[in-house]
């Protein structure tokens, strides 16, 4: 930019010349202002550049930082439950407190903690659609340090559905948006106000009240889908309430008077209340039904929603091209077919050495039990006739 030119004093009403290559722009002068002093607490420090420039990639980062961790906290505290069984001290299942003592178990309760505090300000960063799909990611990491570190089987159909979700999620972060529309409270207060969320959520809460008040007690026992639609609906909620609230803890390392804002504890006890709700439900469901059979069909419920509810509320998908969202929609379609494989078969002994023969023999893979959590099991009846249609049973 060339010189500032101008003609006259700069009093009220003055004109000035900015000159810029070849093009020159004539600016009049309507009033005085304070000198503005770029001391890094102005709007443009270099934390805020920061933000601007690299917002997206450190809510990835934080998520996949977060999912390392939640992942290695599963491997950290079963090593301490394992040791406790060890020392003949009474398992967790059967009400033994033991492993309270243990600093293993501790340390993986730890380092659980620190991968939700890496979550939760990753949603402050980058948008839900990305946050929370790349939550597969945690499942993978257990799987693979669980074959190595604690001697379980990985087969290869679990490889599979590792790779399938490695692939998914890359295909997501490649096209995931990065726009971030809303950055203060009040923008948020204006977005939950909006009449497609408020009837959004009017649609949700009627939905979990028949869930819970109706269906739960006569249903519950029997269908995996109710309990498990009830933690997903009631996502939808925290997920929105973690998404504010990190916008809060933002404007408060900015100086915002976010403390004095209604919505700021409006967030926290929807926070409380739904994480309760979740935790409860969930619990229920892991108690009557398998954990192979629970895990899948809640991250794609729960996912699902979540991603229905940030396309309504934030519109974090207004900006992306038809290539995005396809590629959007493939990579989490992706991601869900590695978390069935990896869940859903984790039980048979499947590997490169025998697939040949179960292919050419026509036999079904045999089934090596691990625990009690077994999603399906192939009766292999050598006495059965030849046009006997083989049965597969569904433990619940």
């Amino acid at each position: 930019m060339g010189p500032l030119e101008a003609n006259g004093s700069c009093s009220n009403g003055s004109l000035l010349t900015l000159s810029c290559l070849s093009h020159r722009v004539v600016c009049q002068v309507i009033g005085n202002a304070d000198p503005v002093w770029d001391n890094g607490t102005s709007g443009n420090s270099w934390v805020t550049q920061l933000e601007i420039n690299y917002g997206f990639y450190i809510g990835l980062g934080l998520a996949v930082f977060s999912s390392f961790l939640i992942g290695s906290s599963v491997i950290l505290k079963k090593k301490g439950l394992l040791r406790l069984v060890e020392k003949g001290g009474t398992r967790a299942g059967d009400g033994g407190h033991g492993y309270l003592k243990d600093w293993l178990w501790w340390a993986g309760l730890l380092t659980m903690g620190g991968g939700e505090a890496a979550n939760f300000a990753a949603y402050a960063f980058a948008p839900a659609t990305i946050v929370t799909p790349l939550g597969a990611l945690s499942v993978l990491i257990s799987a693979i340090l669980s074959s190595y570190l604690l001697g379980e089987r990985l087969n290869m159909l679990g490889k599979l559905g590792c790779m399938l979700s490695l692939v998914g999620s890359t295909v997501m972060v490649i096209h995931a948006p990065e726009d971030e529309e809303v950055t203060t409270l009040d923008e948020m207060s204006s977005k939950l106000k909006e009449p497609g969320f408020l009837a959004y959520a009017a649609i949700l809460l009627a939905v979990c009240f028949v869930l819970i008040f109706y269906f739960a007690p006569r249903y519950g026992q029997s269908n995996i889908l109710i309990y498990l639609t009830i933690c997903s609906v009631i996502g939808a909620f925290s997920v929105s309430s973690v998404k504010g609230l990190g916008i809060a803890i933002k404007g408060f390392f900015a100086g915002q008077p976010v403390l004095q804002h209604p919505l700021t504890w409006i967030l926290v006890v929807t926070l409380v209340a739904s994480i309760t709700t979740q935790i409860n439900y969930l619990n229920k469901s892991l108690d009557i039904f398998n954990t192979s059979l629970v895990f899948p069909i809640y991250y794609v419920l729960f996912t699902t929603i979540v991603i229905t509810t940030s396309v309504i509320l934030f519109k974090e998908w207004v900006t992306m091209t038809v290539v995005d969202i396809i590629g959007t929609v493939c990579g989490f379609l992706t991601i869900i077919l590695g978390v069935f494989l990896l869940h859903a078969f984790k039980d048979m002994d499947v590997s490169l050495g025998n697939l040949p023969q179960v292919l050419q023999s026509g036999q079904q893979a045999p089934v090596t039990r691990d625990d009690k959590n077994i999603l399906i099991e192939v009766d292999n009846s050598s006495i059965a006739p030849e046009d006997k249609p083989k049965v597969f049973m569904i433990y619940t």
